[in-house]
């Protein structure tokens, strides 16, 4: 397996069926875990930023003779907009000390969101996804992933009672 493969299908994880993509996602959970228990917030902002570049450039390179493809083995989009969803949990972890396992609630709804946005592709998601380019591929996600990350938000506050005040 190539390198620009590699990294399309997250090490693989895209090759499992049924929904790869949602093995995507999954795989981005521990990973994530490792990456805010290593180095917190930035660690894992930092990776996601290198998976999102890396990644668009994989992409290209894995569809170049097939323009205008998303073939469902490539996950490295729903890993990079499964961290987005996180970012919330990560940054709240590190601000507050505390053990983002901590914070489980906010994972499941990071996960739930992200694959809610993903699969429905409301609006702006749609529209990346209808670029039908490595830049679409990635971008939808990314776009699904800031919109899990506000309902992460926003859930939070009600939850801790800072929108009821």
């Amino acid at each position: 397996m190539s390198g620009t493969r590699l990294i399309a299908t997250v090490l693989g994880v895209g090759n499992l069926r049924p929904a790869p993509g949602t093995w995507g996602s999954l795989a981005a959970l521990p990973l994530a875990w490792a990456l805010h228990q290593l180095g917190g917030f930035w660690l894992l902002a930092a990776a996601t930023l290198l998976s999102l570049f890396g990644g668009w450039w994989a992409i290209a390179r894995e569809t170049a003779d097939t323009p205008g493809a998303d073939p469902s083995e490539i996950v490295i989009d729903e890993l990079v907009g499964q961290w987005i969803a996180l970012w919330p949990v990560s940054y709240g972890a590190m601000m507050m000390g505390a053990d983002i396992t901590r914070l489980w609630p906010g994972w499941i709804v990071a996960f739930v969101g992200f694959r809610l946005f993903d699969i429905w592709k409301p609006g702006p998601v749609g529209w990346a996804d209808r670029r039908h380019d490595p830049l679409g591929v990635m971008l939808d996600d990314v776009i699904a992933g800031v919109m899990a990350g506000i309902v992460v938000i926003v859930l939070a506050a009600l939850a801790h009672g800072v929108l009821m005040r």
